[in-house]
């Protein structure tokens, strides 16, 4: 009986121990997707000393949003420091994950060709994808339908070799191949180019991280021809300076 008391006690002990938490609210489970997240990456930020014109050429990616849903904001382009002149290009995109390290990608792409102190515009409607390749190759393709209905399609393909935690070589490679020929844009039909290049970053910070490098671009087919009309050299070899810096 004494045992029996004694369990009611302890009982009745916890119970009113226990009230007060009754009217505490349970913090809310926060789930990944649930975060409004924001990055945004200047892939390259460079200057090309040997090429006429100083050239500037960048690459910069930015996104805002949760987990499974983003805005991309993307630019990319050359200018020539002694005048204006050169070719920029913008997007802007939705971008939903689809599979692990694989978003795909709908919007718009701008293009932009400035020249003896005119603009000229060209929008397409964008579809891709971009992700992560089995042994870590970051790859974005592309397929393009401009306003006059001109289809094209391009490929990013990049790679990170860790020479130590700090000095990091990056390989790139990028490539467009067009349906129709515009040639008031520079465009052939077939293979357009391929652009490949070689950067090494010493990364001071993660986010910040100066290096130097190498490109190679090779105009093809009906694309050289446009080039070469133009006076200018179907192929080019150039070494690069610039910064690598995200946040």
């Amino acid at each position: 009986m004494r045992s029996i008391r004694k369990g009611l006690l302890v009982g009745v002990l916890l119970l009113v121990g226990g009230l007060p938490a009754l009217g505490q609210q349970r913090p809310l489970i926060r789930f990944a997707n649930e975060h409004w997240l924001t990055f945004i990456l200047f892939d390259r930020l460079e200057m090309e000393p040997a090429s006429a014109g100083n050239p500037l050429a960048w690459d910069m990616d930015g996104w805002a949003g949760k987990v499974y849903d983003r805005l991309w904001v993307r630019s990319e382009g050359e200018l020539r420091t002694d005048r204006r002149e050169g070719d920029v290009e913008f997007q802007a995109l939705y971008s939903r994950l689809i599979a692990p390290y694989w978003d795909a990608q709908v919007g718009a792409r701008v293009e932009l060709a400035l020249a003896e102190g005119e603009v000229r515009r060209r929008v397409h409607l964008a579809v891709g994808l971009e992700g992560l390749a089995p042994y870590w190759f970051e790859l974005e393709p592309q397929l393009s339908v401009s306003q006059d209905g001109d289809i094209s399609a391009s490929l990013l393909a990049s790679h990170d070799v860790f020479i130590t935690q700090r000095l990091i070589l990056q390989g790139q490679l990028e490539t467009l191949a067009a349906l129709q020929e515009v040639p008031e844009w520079g465009v052939g039909s077939g293979l357009n180019f391929v652009d490949a290049s070689l950067r090494l970053r010493y990364e001071i910070r993660r986010e910040f991280a100066p290096y130097v490098g190498f490109r190679w671009q090779r105009f093809l087919g009906p694309t050289a021809d446009l080039v070469r009309d133009e006076g200018e050299p179907v192929s080019l070899s150039r070494l690069v300076f610039g910064l690598r810096v995200w946040y």
